[in-house]
């Protein structure tokens, strides 16, 4: 297990220095942007705007302790990103930190009609189990590799959330122009979203917006990364509180049977004393 100072040390690396190194402060070009992002831009170059990074810094930040704050009470974090730049980094990230996620396609009625989808999911688990057995090749060859081509399929749009069980308590997500039907579900279904916002997108849509590029993989990784991180950290805050609640539970318990130990010890002794007045 990773200690706490081990976890402190680890979120301390993010610098100024690794946004510039990995180009979060690079927007799109100028005519491609949306003017709620302007609180975010620094400045302009070359006719791209500039992102301000210390801006960067604090939302990622504040993103990274509301992560943290959902896991802990509990809930997942769902992982969304399709595009080529993201999606290696959203099923490492994920992965990582034993969360969902959503790289290839994100598919309509995810989260406003998931007990459909969690029909699929569980017939593509029982398709997984029969191949397992080695059912598959009892059926004649051309029935067993229909049967592994959806397979296939279906672990294309269904592989990053097999686990998922219930709606996620937040959403995590690359590029919310893209994924707009996500932002439109999650907003439908009251679960807060957290999203790494260029300076082509519309920062109100978001409960907690990072403005950072993303397009460029570093970009996408180091935020990613982050928010994983956010993730880990969130599980061991649950593990300590679930530690200390047992803890206190057990002294709970140890106190009320001391107090039970001495009500019987002077019920005994009161018995013990009528008896000897009676003789």
């Amino acid at each position: 297990m990773v200690s706490t100072g081990e976890r402190e040390a680890s979120q301390d690396t993010l610098t100024m220095k690794s946004l510039l190194e990995a180009g979060v402060h690079f927007g799109h070009q100028t005519q491609r942007w949306h003017p709620r992002m302007k609180q975010y831009i620094f400045a302009q170059r070359n006719g791209i705007h500039i992102i301000d990074l210390q801006q960067s810094m604090s939302l990622l930040e504040r993103a990274r302790q509301f992560i943290s704050d959902v896991v802990a009470g509990g809930e997942t974090v769902l992982f969304v990103g399709t595009k080529r730049q993201a999606q290696d980094s959203i099923e490492q990230s994920a992965r990582n930190c034993g969360m969902s996620y959503v790289k290839n396609r994100w598919l309509g009625g995810m989260l406003t009609n998931f007990p459909t989808i969690q029909g699929r999911i569980d017939y593509l688990v029982r398709l997984e189990e029969r191949k397992e057995r080695g059912a598959f090749g009892l059926l004649m060859k051309k029935e067993a590799l229909k049967l592994e081509e959806e397979v296939q399929r279906l672990n294309r749009n269904f592989g990053g959330i097999k686990e998922m069980t219930k709606l996620p308590g937040a959403l995590f997500i690359v590029d919310i122009g893209r994924e707009k039907i996500a932002v439109a579900e999650g907003r439908r279904m009251n679960i807060p979203i957290v999203a790494l916002v260029d300076t082509d997108g519309d920062p109100d849509l978001i409960d907690y917006p990072i403005a950072a590029n993303d397009d460029a993989i570093r970009s996408i990784s180091l935020v990613t990364s982050r928010m994983a991180d956010a993730v880990v950290e969130g599980m061991h805050r649950r593990a300590e509180m679930a530690s200390a609640a047992l803890e206190q539970e057990q002294e709970e318990s140890e106190v009320e049977a001391e107090m039970e130990t001495e009500v019987d010890q002077t019920e005994n002794a009161d018995t013990d004393g009528s008896a000897q007045e009676a003789t």
